[in-house]
């Protein structure tokens, strides 16, 4: 790779520049004379090391003098390009153009970087100033955030009034200070760069302003600090001096016999240019020491000045409070210089120096002069190390490439410490000069170095190499900047470009690393001729050739054909030739010369080569295939009587069908493609062992697809490949696993194919002979790791369907190797009798029955889990569309005893089915066609006659499942697991409340009462009752039924929710009281386990668990239930003025949330008179609210309430209370009196009549109902309901009149009840008034009142 001229930008109209810039310039056309873009590379036609061999040819001179002074415009005008390409600033005399890039569109359509004008105008403030000198130095941003770029940039500018002034990137004047009274000759900017070695001082930052008879230098922190507005303060770190440099610097200011202080002087070095001497050396004392260390450092930089020193500390310090601006304009009050006597230099009375450059790393200076030469110094010894001649009036400007360390090659005998890739990075300096006179820009390689680059580029380009980068960095910051920069830059006026020069590294290196650049450079070249998309194959078969055969280098050999061979666009027969030509010239070379690593590695990369060509060729030749085999064929082949082959056939026709709606496969229709890179990165050859390497399923996939499929679907010769694998040095285990990765992996095509399997034996019968497949020494009674590897792979498999044929076909093939081993061994026994009839035993042949009955058994779970009904109308949560993951025979062995079920519980569970599902197909399962099960079918279809879709063929499946696992899905087992799931679910999302109560359905279905207690228990411990103590806690707090933002913030679910939630605890407890009674009727059950899955490890299972449970205490769930019960009241009657824990004692209290397995303190006794009317006016209240909300009307309610209360359907509020009042010592015939007057009161007599009969004290009911037929009178007397009821009213006998006015007929709830119906009501109370009653006469004339009333 060569040094390169890069345009990294162009001008959006230079013109309009031009003529602002110099109006007297822009007659004439400025399309005239413009350079030949093709010369730039020129230079380098030669090839190789043509740089000493030929000079260039000098550009044409322009045909007129005008057409020079046009495009020399840009010679008188000043110019400066921010380090970080975001400005550039052109001035000539006042005026000045500020540039700015922008991204846009070229008129070839491409996106570049434009320079367009930002702001333009005059910056003169004094009468007669001109511009003399210009910098752009951009500010680091102090915002964490930033990412490298800077905050903004200050233009400095110098004027030959003698004045400094500081703009923004608009033109804004920030600061102005007069510093001499001469004209500035130069500015220059030193910024902060990270010490490339420990002991070299930093490089602090600074501007430093020439006179012609001084330098003001300005510490840049200060001037950073003013800048930005007193930003954060950034700390200048310093070094300690190393005794030698103190030293030095002692002796330099007082020489030989100064004395050594332990605290140095602040010292600076000045390297300046000019004419007697041409070259000195000044060093000068800071005026004050460092603040922030006693021991100070010496602050070594290289400065480009002139003879006199004036320090401009505190020139921008703040001015007091009271001190004011003159109102007259004077000039800056000039510090006195500080004289500096030249120490020693470079004496040539006839040289006067022009420009001097310093490089990045301060060691080197280069020097222009007035006989044009450019002079090259050593800044630390003061010496002239090298000097150019023929470049007058040049421009120079230096680069610095840094070493990248992946292309450093270690070699043997280099004993330098960057001899390995673990050392630093090497950085290389090269200078930049640029000969306007000659049209040529050069870049030489520094102090002793060859050209190593050259480009015609025109006379009238200008050079710009700032030599800073960012002001405001340190040590610390500026770890983490890096913005894209240009070292230098050149700008082509005549095309409007600017270009940069890029120059790698290894240019730098010496003659004898040459070799080793060159050989980097044609691996490059090989790289972008790979990358080239028009070559022609055989054009690029030979430059690849002559390339790779140019490179000296075996590792660089190596890589270059690496480059090659990883190449997609390369054929095969290229790649071939290429390595066979590089083998050939590596075996014609002297045996010594060799490198034995690179010849053996093009030795294995061509057997590759060779067997990729000869699967390709054996891939591409199709056979005749055979006639495919009949059922009785397959049967015959893998060893299976009639009646198995077409049971198994069901269970392949059942899983494909079910596979197919829930999982899509796509299917590349060239599955024996495979191209020669992936080929050759999945292999490697080693010692004749070919080895697969370590690769995901699916790259493994590919190459055991493009080794077998063809022979799998029968259309490819299956002796050949296999035979062709094992001769290029394949183990058969490696094959072995390649097949069964691709067999398993092709589980749907196997399925559309049933010649694979036939085409599967013989491959694997063929593969089983291979030598080491089977160790010899094995026999019938040890287990073969050849089989055992089938059988793990076949275990692990999620393919169900394909890992149980490839089973079948194991079993034979094991079965056929058994028997002619046996054969061989008792053949004198075996002759003339009938060998068909019997099979030989072996460990093997177990095994193999024992995986074919597991894989089965995984096959019918797979298919009962992929079948699902194909339309549910009901609102599906999100947790209910997880998908249900594979199952394989290693999955449900780790799985535990309670595995399988837990597994068709998650399937149950995600389709929604309700408990009697499950039972239909258990009774199915179990029972005959009797009227009770086929009642419950009837009642399922009627209950699920959104999903009936497919429900039949999955109750089929479920009865084909429970007959396989009669212990592991036992209906107990599964409605355990069911509940589990579903809880489990619930706690996920509690506002799906239906996840509950269909987990408490599952509850209640479970027949054996252990198992049913053990469950309720653990649910319980688990889920509800840290939930319940927070919901009776808020209840109790707010007096009511709490709001819905509460319900969220306290208890995590909303109001409906938690009202469903309470409903749910209370049927969880009354489950949990009535297994506990159940219990001591039956045993508990005895789990097993089927035969093939005894081996089964993994967590305990649910029911397992459930059994090992404590018995509860039944007074204490008791105690818990009426708690509940009370909640769930107050919740879903919506009762006000309650607080629930009121209604018990304090031994009531405590004993709520405790463990239902312990002994706890509970009330007994008489209960405080308090606390009873408290619980009576509670149970009066649930029955109101109960009468009430049966009043209501029915589109009231909410739609989803039959979702959140299913268990209401058959509840009665007003028996529940009567139930309640038993438990908290009240009075049941209290609580139903009052449900028969608020009957009445609403006007349902007909319900009331009901209720009459269950109370026990009629005689108390009939006086309170007594008032009531009188209220309803009064109303129909008083208050009109009755024509003529005040006349009828004065008929009544006076005490009936009295009392009937002293009635309030708005205590009760329905006036508007029919005379008949109170006059029924009267005689009811007649009826159970005994004739000694109080009240009996004013009933008797109270129904002759109502009689006389006309209907």
């Amino acid at each position: 790779m060569s040094c390169t001229l890069v345009p990294f930008a162009h001008f959006q109209d230079l013109e309009l520049a031009r003529d602002f810039l110099s109006p007297h310039r822009c007659q004439g056309s400025t399309a005239a004379g413009k350079e030949s873009a093709g010369k730039s590379a020129s230079w380098e036609d030669g090839g190789w090391g043509a740089w000493d061999e030929a000079e260039l040819q000098e550009p044409e001179e322009e045909e007129s003098t005008s057409k020079n002074q046009r495009n020399y415009w840009l010679q008188d005008c000043v110019l400066s390009l921010s380090p970080t390409n975001d400005l550039m600033v052109i001035a000539n005399e006042q005026k000045a153009v500020f540039l700015v890039p922008k991204w846009k569109h070229s008129d070839k359509g491409k996106e570049e970087m434009q320079y367009a004008v930002g702001w333009s105008g005059s910056l003169n403030v004094e009468e007669g100033e001109c511009v003399s000198s210009v910098l752009c130095i951009p500010l680091a941003s102090q915002k964490r955030s930033s990412t490298g770029r800077p905050d903004w940039t200050c233009i400095v500018v110098g004027f030959t009034s003698g004045y400094v002034r500081f703009y923004t990137e608009s033109g804004v004047l920030l600061l102005a200070q007069l510093l001499n009274e001469d004209p500035v000759l130069q500015l220059k900017c030193r910024t902060y760069e990270i010490p490339r070695h420990p002991g070299v001082t930093e490089q602090n930052e600074e501007l430093s302003i020439l006179y012609p008879a001084a330098i003001v230098t300005i510490d840049g922190f200060s001037l950073f600090q003013s800048l930005r507005a007193c930003r954060n303060q950034v700390a200048r770190g310093i070094m300690t001096l190393c005794p030698f440099d103190q030293m030095k610097t002692a002796s330099n200011i007082g020489g030989y016999n100064a004395a050594i202080k332990s605290s140095p002087p602040a010292m600076s070095q000045y390297v300046t240019v000019g004419a007697n001497p041409f070259t000195g050396f000044f060093f000068a004392l800071e005026g004050s020491s460092q603040p922030l260390l006693s021991h100070v450092a010496l602050a070594v930089a290289s400065k480009l000045t002139s003879a006199l020193f004036n320090a401009a500390s505190g020139w921008l310090g703040w001015k007091s409070k009271h001190e004011e601006e003159p109102v007259q304009k004077q000039k800056p009050k000039v510090e006195p210089a500080t004289p500096l006597a030249v120490r020693f230099g470079l004496p040539d009375s006839r040289r006067h120096g022009e420009r001097i450059c310093l490089s990045p790393c301060n060691t080197l200076a280069a020097v222009t002069d007035e006989f044009g030469r450019v002079i090259l110094l050593d800044v630390t010894r003061g010496l002239a190390v090298r000097m150019w001649k023929g470049y007058r009036d040049a421009e120079i400007g230096w680069i610095q490439t840094v070493e990248d360390l992946q292309e450093r090659e270690t070699e043997k005998m280099d004993s330098s410490p960057f001899g390995n890739a673990q050392g630093p990075s090497r950085v290389a300096q090269f200078l930049v000069i640029y000969a306007p006179r000659r049209g040529i820009l050069e870049v030489w390689s520094t102090q002793q170095g060859p050209r190593v680059g050259a480009f015609n580029v025109g006379k009238y380009c200008r050079l710009l190499y700032p030599g800073y980068k960012i002001m405001g960095l340190n040590n610390v910051t500026s770890q983490g900047w890096q913005p894209q920069t240009y070292q230098i830059c050149l700008l082509d006026p005549v095309s409007g470009s600017v270009k940069t020069v890029h120059v790698p590294f290894h240019l730098s290196l010496s003659d004898k690393k040459s070799e080793r650049a060159k050989d980097m450079h044609l691996v490059k070249k090989l790289n972008a001729l790979l990358k080239d998309k028009t070559s022609d194959p055989d054009l690029f078969e030979a430059e690849a050739k002559e390339l790779i055969l140019d490179i000296k280098y075996p590792a660089t050999k190596k890589q270059a054909l690496e480059s090659i061979l990883a190449s997609e666009r390369v054929p095969l027969s290229s790649l071939t030739n290429i390595t066979q030509t590089l083998m050939d010239n590596l075996k014609k070379q002297e045996l010594e010369c060799v490198d034995e690593a690179l010849l053996q590695f093009c030795a294995n990369k061509l057997k590759l080569l060779h067997l990729y060509e000869l699967v390709s060729k054996l891939n591409s030749q199709s056979i005749q295939k055979e006639t495919s085999p009949s059922d009785n064929d397959l049967a015959k082949l893998l060893r299976l009587e009639e009646k198995d082959f077409h049971r198994l056939e069901t269970l392949l026709e059942n899983y494909k069908k079910e596979n197919a709606q829930t999982t899509t496969q796509l299917t590349d229709e060239k599955d024996d493609i495979l191209s020669v890179k992936i080929f050759l990165e999945y292999l490697e050859y080693e010692k004749d062992v070919i080895t697969v390497k370590n690769m995901e399923d699916g790259e493994y996939v590919a190459l055991g697809s493009f080794f077998f499929w063809k022979c799998l679907c029968g259309e490819s010769s299956t002796e050949e490949m296999c035979h062709a694998l094992e001769s290029a040095g394949f183990s058969p285990q490696t094959l072995l696993s390649l097949l069964l990765n691709l067999w398993l992996s092709k589980e749907k095509d196997i399925l559309d194919k049933p010649d694979s399997v036939s085409c599967l034996y013989t491959m694997l019968s063929l593969l089983s002979k291979m030598k080491v497949a089977i160790e010899e020494s094995w026999d019938t009674q040890s287990v073969s790791p050849w089989w055992q590897q089938m059988r793990t792979a076949c275990v692990q498999s999620e393919s169900s369907a394909a890992a149980l044929l490839s089973a079948h076909v194991g079993h034979s093939v094991t079965a056929e190797i058994i028997d002619s081993v046996t054969e061989k061994k008792f053949s004198q026994i075996i002759v003339g009798s009938d060998t068909e009839s019997w099979e030989a035993l072996s460990l093997d042949t177990e095994y193999w029955k024992l995986l074919l009955k597991q894989l089965e058994d995984c096959l019918i779970l797979q298919t009962l889990l992929h079948s699902k009904v194909t339309k549910r109308t009901k609102r599906v949560s999100s947790l209910q569309t997880e998908p249900l993951g594979r199952l394989s025979v290693k999955k449900l062995l780790e799985a535990g005893k309670g595995g399988i079920a837990d597994t068709v519980a998650k399937w149950v569970f995600r389709q929604g089915f309700s408990p009697i599902i499950l039972n239909v197909a258990q009774y199915k399962n179990t029972t005959d066609s009797t009227e009770e099960s086929e009642e419950m079918h009837n009642n399922l279809f009627l209950e699920e006659q959104e999903a009936a879709t497919g429900l039949e063929r999955i109750l089929e499946l479920l009865q084909v499942a429970y007959q396989q696992f009669p212990c592991s899905l036992e209906v107990d087992v599964l409605h355990a697991h069911c509940s589990w799931e579903c809880i489990v679910q619930w706690n996920k999302d509690p506002e799906e409340a239906c996840f509950l109560n269909r987990s408490i359905d599952h509850l209640r279905c479970i027949i054996n009462a252990h198992i049913q207690h053990g469950i309720a228990l653990m649910m319980w411990n688990t889920f509800i009752v840290k939930r319940l103590s927070s919901a009776t806690y808020l209840m109790d707090k707010v007096g009511k039924a709490p709001k819905d933002r509460l319900c969220r913030r306290d208890v995590g679910m909303s109001d409906t929710a938690m009202t469903a939630f309470l409903g749910c605890c209370s049927e969880l407890l009354q489950t949990l009281l009535e297994a506990d009674v159940s219990s001591d009727e039956m045993q508990a059950p005895l789990l097993d386990t089927e035969d093939a899955w005894l081996s089964v490890e993994g967590p305990v299972s649910i029911v397992e668990l459930a059994l090992e449970q404590k018995r509860i205490h039944y007074p204490l769930v008791e105690h818990q239930f009426v708690l509940c019960t009370v909640l769930y009241a107050v919740m879903r009657l919506s009762l006000k003025g309650v607080k629930p824990l009121s209604l018990f004692d304090s031994k009531g209290k405590n004993a709520f949330f405790k463990d239902l397995t312990s002994i706890q303190l509970l009330p007994s006794g008489d209960m405080d008179p308090n606390v009873l009317s408290i619980r009576q006016q509670f149970l009066l209240k649930v029955v109101s609210a109960a009468v009430q909300t049966l009043c209501s009307s029915q589109t009231d309610r909410e739609v989803s309430e039959e979702d959140y209360f299913p268990f209401e359907k058959g509840k009665n509020w007003p028996t529940l209370a009567a139930d309640l009042a038993q438990y908290l010592q009240i009075s049941e015939d209290l609580v139903r009196r009052h449900y028969v007057c608020e009957l009445y009161s609403y006007g349902m007599d007909h319900l009331g009549e009901e209720a009459f009969l269950q109370v026990v004290d009629k005689e108390v009911l009939a006086s309170q109902l007594l008032m009531l037929a009188g209220q309803r009178l009064a109303f129909a007397l008083l208050h009109g309901q009755i024509k003529d009821g005040m006349e009828l009213l004065t008929r009544l006998p006076p005490t009936l009149s009295t009392w009937l006015k002293a009635m309030d007929p708005q205590e009760i709830q329905n006036v508007e009840v029919p005379i008949a119906t109170t006059a029924r009501l009267v005689s009811k109370v007649i009826e159970h008034l005994p004739e000694n009653h109080g009240q009996y006469s004013l009933a008797l004339n109270l129904i002759e009142a109502v009689e006389a009333i006309p209907a």
